[in-house]
């Protein structure tokens, strides 16, 4: 008879979690780590098959090397997207999944509540209230204005459906160019920058891999076009802060609006702070009020194929980091 298997869950709120896994899979072991201090310790006597993993308190001390023990578990299941944060595995002796696709339209909303809040003048009728004036702005429709999405998974994709309800233009940029729907022409990612100074509007949702890492630059910043829209839901480490900065500065780029940095939580004295022309918003795209719960349905519908001996699906690769 097969053993039981044994999951371990692993974020800062594990009860309600475990209540739902029990309730779906009565036979299976049921281990619980609320810390980052305990986790090897846990692993090392619950000896998990399985751990559902969720990072809540940033990337300092996060536990990586035990997920990868010896002995550790045959499955991580990121409860988030993003795998930055666990480096690279031997996929031979460990399997990784993501949550992809579970927060793709809430972090298309951000992007495009972003791009409305320049386009609209937000900002201007904002300090105008502030000063009791009462003067009409002239404002820009989204209607045929050009968008550039850098990366198109799950979030890319959602950005380009909801681009499209406003009768943008939808141009993309991903390693491997393929038609798809809702995008009107999709670049291999080696042309960013023949492509960039198409664009009125900026969305970055890539993930961040050897291959992205420092991907917008000085020379990508250099080739948009003056007075453009930025709005970065990727990961830090993607865009070049220093260039950043200095473009929103000097006006280069007109607004954006930042939701992840390459040192997190930013900095108190970071210069971004400062910044009367972006939103800052402390990674949390991804976050809404059944985030948590649907990416443990995804988990508990991969489970339910691991159970079964069924391939997984959203099996990330360690080389390309998605």
């Amino acid at each position: 008879m097969r053993k039981p298997t044994k999951v371990l869950l692993h974020n800062d709120r594990t009860h309600d979690l475990a209540d739902k896994l029990k309730e779906r899979f009565p036979t299976i072991e049921i281990g619980e780590c609320n810390t980052y201090e305990n986790l090897p310790d846990v692993i090392a006597t619950f000896e998990p098959d399985v751990v559902y993993a969720i990072r809540f308190a940033g990337s300092d001390g996060y536990p990586v090397a035990a997920f990868f023990a010896e002995n550790g578990p045959r499955w991580i299941a990121n409860g988030g997207a993003g795998t930055d944060h666990l480096g690279t595995w031997d996929p031979k002796r460990t399997t990784v999944t993501n949550a992809a696709g579970v927060a793709a339209d809430m972090m298309a909303e951000y992007v495009l509540g972003c791009f409305l809040h320049f386009s609209l003048d937000v900002p201007g009728l904002q300090a105008d209230k502030a000063a009791s004036i009462w003067r009409p702005r002239f404002v820009t429709p989204l209607k045929g204005k050009t968008i550039l999405i850098v990366g198109l998974g799950h979030t890319g994709r959602s950005i380009a459906a909801h681009a499209k309800a406003f009768g943008m233009t939808v141009l993309g940029t991903r390693m491997r160019p393929t038609k798809m729907d809702n995008i009107d022409q999709v670049y291999p990612s080696v042309q960013l920058l023949d492509v960039l100074p198409q664009a009125d509007f900026v969305a970055v949702s890539t993930p961040l891999t050897d291959q992205t890492r420092g991907l917008i630059g000085q020379n990508e910043i250099g080739a948009m076009k003056s007075g453009v829209i930025l709005a970065d839901v990727s990961r830090g480490g993607v865009i070049d802060p220093s260039a950043l900065l200095s473009a929103l500065q000097s006006g280069k780029i007109a607004g954006a609006w930042l939701d992840v940095f390459e040192t997190e939580p930013l900095p108190s004295d970071s210069p971004f702070w400062d910044l009367n022309n972006i939103i800052l918003s402390p990674h949390c795209s991804a976050v809404h009020d059944q985030w948590e719960q649907d990416s443990f349905d995804l988990f508990l519908d991969n489970l339910q194929n691991w159970e079964n001996d069924d391939p997984l699906f959203n099996i990330v690769d360690p080389n390309r980091g998605y």
